[in-house]
C-alpha cells in the first residue's frame, strides 16, 4: 500500500514553491517569488469553498506542473528498476507518478492554514542546489523542510522535498521497491491507479 505521511503544514510549503516561471536568480530568491505567486491562489475568498474545488485545483494544477520536474522525481523514486523500464513504461510511469503527486498534495494543500515559511540558506552545486526552510506554525513549532532543485536551461526545477531530514523520493523509492520485489512492477502501476482514483 502507498502511503503519504506528511504533515499538512509542510504540504503547504511544498507546493508553495511551484509557480510558472523562468527562475533568474538564486535558488532562494526562485523559491521565495514562487510563494508569492501560489499563496494569492489558497486564500482568495472566489476560490474558497466546495463549489470552487475544481477552479481552485485547476490553478494549483497548473502552477505545480511547470515547475516540477516529474521526470526526475519518478525516476529517482524508481531507482535501479527505471532502468529496466522501456521509454513507454517511463513516460505511463511519470504521469501516473505526477498525478499521484498533484492529487495528493493539493488536496492537502487546500487545509493550508497560513503557515510562515523562514529561509535559512542554500547549497548550490553546479546545475543542483538544496534551499533550507523552517515551517513556522501557529503553535510556535518549527519544522526543518529543505528542497532539492536543480536547474533546467534558464530555470530552476525541484525534484525532492526533505522534511525534518526525511526524503520524500527515497520514502517513495523504498515503497515501490518493495512492491516489485514482493510482487512485480505492474502492480505497482496498479496500485498507483488505484490510489489516484480514491484520491
Amino acid at each position: 500500500m502507498i502511503r503519504i505521511r506528511y504533515p499538512i503544514f509542510v504540504l503547504a510549503g511544498f507546493l508553495a514553491i511551484l509557480a510558472p516561471r523562468a527562475w533568474a536568480g538564486t535558488p532562494t530568491e526562485s523559491l521565495k517569488t514562487s510563494i508569492e505567486k501560489i499563496i494569492p491562489i489558497l486564500q482568495d475568498p472566489a476560490l474558497k469553498g466546495d463549489s470552487k474545488s475544481e477552479e481552485r485545483r485547476a490553478a494549483i494544477r497548473a502552477v505545480a506542473s511547470e515547475i516540477f520536474d516529474f521526470t526526475e522525481s519518478a525516476r529517482r523514486c524508481l531507482g535501479r528498476h527505471w532502468e529496466s523500464r522501456s521509454d513507454q513504461e517511463r513516460q505511463e510511469f511519470t504521469r501516473l507518478f505526477g498525478g499521484l503527486l498533484e492529487r495528493t498534495y493539493i488536496t492537502k494543500l487546500e487545509s493550508y492554514a497560513g503557515e510562515q515559511i523562514a529561509y535559512t540558506g542554500e547549497t548550490v552545486n553546479g546545475d543542483l542546489a538544496t534551499v533550507r526552510t523552517k515551517i513556522l506554525t501557529k503553535k510556535g513549532s518549527e519544522l526543518p523542510v529543505d528542497y532539492q532543485i536543480l536547474r533546467r536551461g534558464n530555470r530552476w526545477v525541484v525534484y525532492d522535498v526533505l522534511v525534518d531530514g526525511v526524503s520524500f523520493v527515497a520514502n517513495y523509492r523504498a515503497q515501490f521497491n518493495k512492491i516489485i520485489q514482493t510482487s512485480s512492477y505492474e502492480e505497482l502501476v496498479k496500485q498507483i491507479k488505484t490510489k489516484q482514483e480514491r484520491l
